[in-house]
């Protein structure tokens, strides 16, 4: 029973995450989003081809599934399959639901395993496990955004924040380390922007991206 209710967990974890939110709400416009752009189908390249109101929502739904991954993933498998558990074995569940809804964002089996770079998924199961942690880093990103304009240069400085603002609120090293290890993924999966703003070739919000090389 017990690896029972792990094996439920990140599967139901991973097929929430996987919901290709940004290419299906593009798709219902007549848009394959992974064709413009930066060919990304997470929130920021939604908000470049379609505009604020489809970004602001795909934004908003990549953050609920990772909510609801996290929290469906403790308060129904747990409850159902392991009512008597400890605050142990809730914590270990929470963590496998996160790292799960993040891999099936980034690596939707709907898209040949190819989705977004996990930042709004990441920042839901951040909601769900570590709040403050949250809003330590988002405090990060909005910095950083706000003095660049970079929203890839945002994600990359709030995810290396991330186990850091994890051990100042005295999470346990358990946490401290998944919350790394979404922070590193969250880098990993931004390689390709950070070879660009060393290049000067990042655009920027608001800017056309032929602007960003000049």
């Amino acid at each position: 029973m017990d690896l029972l209710s792990y094996i439920v967990t990140a599967v139901l974890a991973y097929m929430l995450g996987s919901v290709p939110t940004g290419f299906l709400v593009a798709r219902s416009k007549g848009v394959d989003i992974r064709s413009l752009g930066s060919g990304n189908i997470g929130a920021t390249n939604v908000f470049r081809i379609l505009g604020k109101p489809a970004g602001i929502f795909v934004l908003a739904m990549d953050a609920l599934k990772g909510w609801l991954a996290v929290v469906l993933g403790v308060r129904a498998v747990v409850g159902i399959l392991r009512p008597d558990a400890g605050q142990s074995t809730h914590e270990y569940h929470a963590l496998i639901a996160a790292l799960c809804a993040v891999l099936g964002h980034n690596y939707t089996c709907w898209l040949r395993f190819k989705g977004g770079k996990g930042i709004a998924t990441s920042a839901g199961v951040l909601l769900a496990l570590v709040p403050l942690s949250l809003a330590i880093i988002l405090s990060v990103w909005i910095i950083v955004f706000a003095l660049t304009r970079y929203v890839s240069l945002a994600s990359i400085s709030a995810s290396i924040a991330l186990p850091f603002a994890a051990w100042l609120t005295r999470e346990s090293t358990t946490m401290v380390a998944v919350t790394g290890a979404l922070g590193a993924l969250a880098v990993y999966k931004h390689r390709t922007n950070i070879q660009r703003l060393l290049q000067g070739t990042e655009p920027r919000i608001g800017m056309r991206p032929k602007e960003a090389a000049k």
